[in-house]
C-alpha cells in the first residue's frame, strides 16, 4: 500500500524477481518441497537472465523460502520451519502492503511479549542519560504530533528501541531493529490515518506515563502502561479512522 507520505520506490531487476518468485510460493503455486527448474530453463520462464535468477534464488534461500542443494537442485521450503526474520518483509509485500488481519495480530502478540518485558527490564536498570534521552524524544514527538506523520513514526520507534536498550538486555535492542521494517510500516499506517487526532495523542500519553513509571523505577505500571499502549495501536489499526475518533484511553481508561 503507497500513501502520500511515502518515497516512489524503484525495484532492481533482481528484486522484481524475488517478489514474482516469493509470489509464487506463497501463494501455493509453488509447493512445499516442489523442486524448481533448472536455472537455465526457469530464468527463459520468468523472462530474467540467469545470473539474475541466481541472485533471486540465493536471497529466498538465506530468507528460508528456498533451499540450494549443490548438485541435486533448488527446493521451495516450509518458511514456518526454515524462514528467518527477513521473511516478515515478504509476507507484507505478498500482501501489497494491506494489514492482513492474521498477520497483524502475530506481530502484536510478539510485540507484547516483547516489549512489556524491555518496559519492566527498563524500569528497573535504565540510567539517568537514558531517562534524558526518553525527555529528549518525547519532546521531539510533541512538536512533531500534529504535523508529520513521517516523523512521527520515525520518533515512535525511536522511542520502543530506547527502551529496549534501556533494559539493559542486549539482545532485545537487536529483536526491534530487525523488525523495523514491518514495525514502521505499521506504526505508518497508524499515523497517516491519526495523526492530528485524540487517538494519536493518546499514544504520546502513554508514552508520558510509561517515562514517568520508568523514572520512579516502578516495573508493574510500566508493564501496564506498556501493554495497554500496544493494545490501542491494534485496536485503531483494525478499523478504518472515524473524524473526531475518541479512544477508551480519551474516556480516562488509562492505566
Amino acid at each position: 500500500m503507497q500513501t502520500a507520505f511515502e518515497p516512489l520506490k524503484i525495484q532492481s531487476l533482481k528484486e522484481a524477481c524475488v517478489g514474482r518468485l516469493e509470489q509464487l510460493i506463497l501463494s501455493g503455486e509453488l509447493k512445499i518441497g516442489e523442486q524448481l527448474p533448472s536455472e537455465r530453463d526457469f530464468a527463459v520462464r520468468i523472462g530474467v537472465s540467469r545470473p539474475v535468477l541466481h541472485a533471486a534464488l540465493v536471497d529466498l534461500d538465506s530468507k528460508g523460502l528456498v533451499q540450494i542443494i549443490p548438485r541435486r537442485g533448488v527446493f521451495v521450503s516450509d518458511f514456518r520451519r526454515s524462514g528467518s526474520l527477513a521473511m516478515l518483509g515478504s509476507l507484507l509485500g505478498y500482501h501489497d502492503g494491506n494489514l492482513d488481519p492474521a498477520f497483524t495480530r502475530s506481530l502484536i502478540a510478539m510485540r507484547l511479549l516483547v516489549e512489556s518485558e524491555t518496559a519492566r527490564l527498563a524500569a528497573l536498570n535504565r540510567t539517568a542519560l537514558q531517562l534524558a534521552e526518553f525527555h529528549t524524544l518525547l519532546d521531539e514527538e510533541a512538536r512533531a504530533i500534529y504535523a508529520d506523520p513521517q516523523a512521527q513514526t520515525r520518533l515512535d520507534f525511536s522511542f520502543h528501541l530506547s527502551i529496549a536498550i534501556a533494559s539493559g538486555n542486549l539482545v532485545y535492542p537487536l529483536i526491534i531493529n530487525s523488525f523495523q521494517g514491518v514495525y514502521t510500516h505499521l506504526t505508518g499506517v497508524f499515523f497517516n490515518r491519526y495523526c492530528g487526532t485524540a487517538v494519536a495523542e493518546t499514544v504520546r500519553r502513554f508514552q508520558i506515563q510509561l517515562v514517568e513509571a520508568v523514572e520512579q523505577r516502578e516495573a508493574g505500571p510500566a508493564v501496564s502502561i506498556m501493554t495497554a499502549m500496544l493494545n490501542h495501536g491494534a485496536l485503531y489499526l483494525e478499523k478504518q479512522p472515524v473524524p473526531g475518533d475518541a479512544s477508551p484511553a480519551d474516556k480516562g481508561e488509562l492505566p
